[in-house]
């Protein structure tokens, strides 16, 4: 009997880490489905949206005042924009151009540097709000939205200051999507249509970048991160549970239900699916992929930064949140790369047999540390004779 409560406490361990594993997942599916675009650069994302609230979190009134005032300079900067865009001529259809942006972005960098001694708490308010800046009205050209999101910005940062945990939280929020967005319009955008392997070249660049900037703008030190839930186990009928990852199980769980149902019951969910299975046919029925593109990336920033909290509360901050891109890996293979549904059952076939093969067998037997390539050799196997794994379409070519 108690052979039988370990196992059940070491598969439910497994699958709850399933989910999380899940979760990581999710964010390469979705992109990939509406794209074809496999972004090796999810593991960076998660490392940077945990960095970005961790470090938000334990940062002083200084970073928060410079980031309400650099907030306001760039909400009256884009009500200049609205203001010529709604009386003069000079600015359409076009509201401004990337290199004028870009001029204004760089003088006010120099201003800052010059005149004031901000230090680095100056240039991480600098960082967010040029990124919300520059997507909003260079990326999107929506000065209204880039004002509106930077008064926001503002307001929260002085006066949300009882409250920092929910404040840090929604403005990564908003960092995160404005990052995904400005990936999405920079990098990705310019090689639609381009080979397979160039794309997937591009997204592994892109994650070195990712990973510098992280660590440029905020740091690179190991950050415990704290979201109020103790992991202390608890017992049912005899077997033990760890809190922690009901917990994260069932956020994790709940995020990757919402978005499914927004991607299936929606309009924009249909939209997406008409993207996933023909690009031009979209196009013809006057879908516009621009927009699917920004809301699907935008989604996976979403995804990324509730990876990272989750992660980085488990394992704490640091840079081994980037690997968490290979252990999806199994997960993609077995699921499907283009479901949904399937990247939660890959998760959870992955977390169970990790757990499971690592306590049963690989210490008994192998001497332990089958954890880290077992999901690997179960993967291998399914690309020996599935391939598109348990959900994926089965790709047919004529020729």
């Amino acid at each position: 009997m108690f052979d039988l409560l370990f196992f059940l406490e070491t598969l439910i361990g497994g699958l709850l880490s399933g989910v999380m594993y899940s979760l990581v997942a999710l964010g390469f599916v979705l992109i990939f489905k509406a794209s074809g675009v496999f972004n090796f650069a999810q593991g960076a994302m998660v490392l940077f949206a945990a960095l970005t609230f961790v470090l938000m979190l334990e940062l002083g009134g200084e970073f928060w005042d410079w980031t309400g005032w650099l907030a306001l300079l760039f909400a009256a900067a884009s009500g200049v924009l609205i203001l010529l865009n709604r009386y003069t001529d000079y600015f359409k259809p076009q509201i401004i151009s990337k290199r004028t942006a870009l001029l204004f972005s760089l003088l006010t960098a120099l201003v800052l540097v010059l005149f004031f001694d901000g230090g680095r708490n100056m240039w991480r308010a600098a960082f967010i709000s040029l990124i919300i800046f520059l997507v909003l009205t260079v990326g999107v050209r929506k000065p209204k939205w880039a004002a509106a999101v930077l008064l926001g910005v503002a307001v929260t940062s002085f006066f949300a200051g009882g409250i920092n945990f929910w404040r840090s939280l929604v403005l990564t929020l908003v960092v995160m999507v404005m990052l995904a967005m400005a990936i999405e319009r920079v990098v990705l955008r310019h090689l639609v249509n381009q080979e397979p392997i160039l794309l997937f070249m591009a997204t592994i660049g892109l994650n070195f970048v990712l990973e510098g900037i992280a660590q440029g703008v905020w740091d690179s030190d190991v950050h415990g991160l704290d979201i109020g839930i103790e992991d202390m186990p608890f017992d049912v009928y005899g077997v033990f549970i760890s809190k922690f990852d009901i917990f994260a199980a069932i956020s994790a769980g709940l995020l990757v239900l919402g978005i499914g149902v927004f991607f299936t019951k929606t309009r924009v969910g249909r939209a997406l699916r008409a993207v996933a299975d023909d690009h031009q046919a979209a196009m013809a029925v006057g879908i516009s992929l621009n927009d699917i593109w920004a809301i699907v990336w935008s989604a996976s920033g979403i995804v990324a930064l509730f990876a990272g909290l989750l992660w980085g509360s488990k394992l704490g901050v640091q840079f081994s949140l980037v690997l968490l891109a290979f252990k999806a890996l199994p997960v993609l293979i077995l699921g499907g790369f283009t479901s949904v549904p399937g990247a939660i059952i890959g998760g959870l076939i992955v977390g169970a047999t990790e757990k499971v093969f690592e306590v049963f067998i690989g210490i008994e037997y192998l001497g332990g540390g089958t954890e880290s390539w077992s999901p690997y050799m179960l993967a291998m196997i399914f690309l020996l004779f599935r391939p598109q794994g348990l959900f994926g379409e089965k790709i047919i070519e004529r020729v």
